[in-house]
């Protein structure tokens, strides 16, 4: 019999990093999900984790390859203190942080995606992949933070060691998707501040002041050999003082994007990630290129690349996502803004056309300054286009 003592189920988890052994209301949400079958999430499209194509190819890469897949030097970042102590003055501001971290200011509430501070990603923290540059803020020195986003459970999302100092935060209130919950309550999340959605799901959040929906994306979840797909992944997309924003944590390019931009769009800025791709695995990660298609999709409007430049996780030079993005952009007249790790910026005051690549003077063998950036050809196009 289902244990309804706690509406999470807490007092049922057999264990709570098994999201798989969850009892009570979350075991009930897990299985009534369309998602959910054979004790598994899955993909509408039927794309799973594994490789496409032999996988002879993608070892020989792996072993000869000489593309170099970390930078040459810790990659430059900005202290974003100072901005934070002013209120943005469009009334919103986004700040990328690495990897798919961003913290996003409406007014005087703050979101936090996918918050990931360690140096290290993986099940220990003296092994696996090492950031390109340090946070640009420490952990401790971030402003209050109303709500934490949580795309799904890798590692590189999930970091157990940045959760748990969150944890502490009696301010902060925790969204994420089905099954994700027993994590965040064994790394000390209070049950009472976590909330589970299905794709479609909306929920009002911190007094009714943020609202957030799980829509579809196309991935996978599991931190163990054990565990694959036990939990849900989904992209989100978050409202809060008349602004929306689109996250897309982990996905690949799939066809209801054109459907989720007309039912949630048009988006003020669109959050999508670019790197770790590779053609092997190309329906569960977007890179670059499927990256502008899914923002076509989405409604266009201004782009925020993330997911690059932090962790090397896949087989392309660390710098291969920007080099491309900046590339068609120029070309395309694409509305992309590319800042530093921990540069402030409000996306309304960007202009497009103007994208310094900083990056390039990370592989400068003198260290020099970066070229000036060139406007590019044509208009950008409109917020919303």
């Amino acid at each position: 019999m289902l244990d309804r003592r706690h509406p999470h189920g807490a007092g049922g988890i057999a264990h709570p990093m098994a999201p798989h052994s969850a009892r009570g209301l979350r075991a009930e949400r897990i299985a009534a999900s369309k998602l959910f079958r054979d004790e598994r999430f899955h993909n509408p499209s039927g794309a799973t984790a594994g490789l496409q194509g032999s996988p002879l190819p993608l070892l020989g890469e792996w072993m000869f390859s000489t593309t170099e897949r970390r930078p040459p030097r810790a990659l430059p970042t900005v202290d974003p203190r100072p901005a934070w102590l002013r209120a943005p003055e469009t009334g919103f501001r986004a700040t990328w942080l690495g990897h798919s971290t961003v913290l996003l200011e409406f007014g005087a509430l703050r979101v936090l995606t996918d918050p990931v501070f360690a140096e290290r990603i993986g099940p220990v923290s003296f092994a696996g992949p090492r950031r390109f540059h340090p946070t640009p803020v420490p952990l401790d020195a971030l402003p209050p933070v109303d709500l934490v986003v949580l795309s799904h459970d890798h590692y590189d999302h999930l970091c157990a060691s940045t959760m748990a100092a969150l944890a502490r935060s009696a301010r902060t209130h925790f969204a994420t998707a089905l099954g994700v919950g027993a994590r965040l309550e064994a790394l000390g999340v209070d049950p009472a501040r976590i909330t589970e959605l299905d794709w479609h799901e909306r929920a009002s959040l911190c007094d009714g002041r943020i609202t957030v929906t799980a829509a579809p994306s196309q991935h996978f979840s599991g931190r163990s050999l054990t565990d694959r797909n036990r939990t849900l992944w989904a992209s989100w997309v978050i409202e809060c003082e008349g602004r929306r924003v689109f996250f897309s944590g982990d996905t690949g390019l799939f066809d209801g994007m054109r459907d989720l931009g007309a039912k949630y769009g048009p988006f003020d800025l669109t959050m999508l990630e670019v790197g770790a791709f590779h053609p092997a695995w190309g329906t569960i990660h977007l890179g670059p290129d499927n990256a502008l298609d899914a923002h076509r999709l989405l409604g266009g409007g201004r782009l925020l690349p993330v997911h690059w430049g932090t962790f090397d996780l896949a087989l392309h030079a660390w710098d291969d996502p920007a080099e491309k993005l900046l590339a068609r952009s120029r070309s395309e007249g694409l509305s992309l803004l590319m800042p530093q790790p921990g540069e402030a910026v409000e996306p309304a005051r960007v202009d497009p056309a103007e994208v310094s690549p900083w990056w390039r003077a990370v592989n400068a063998a003198d260290g020099s300054p970066s070229p000036a950036a060139t406007p590019a050809p044509g208009t950008a196009a409109p917020d919303g286009a």
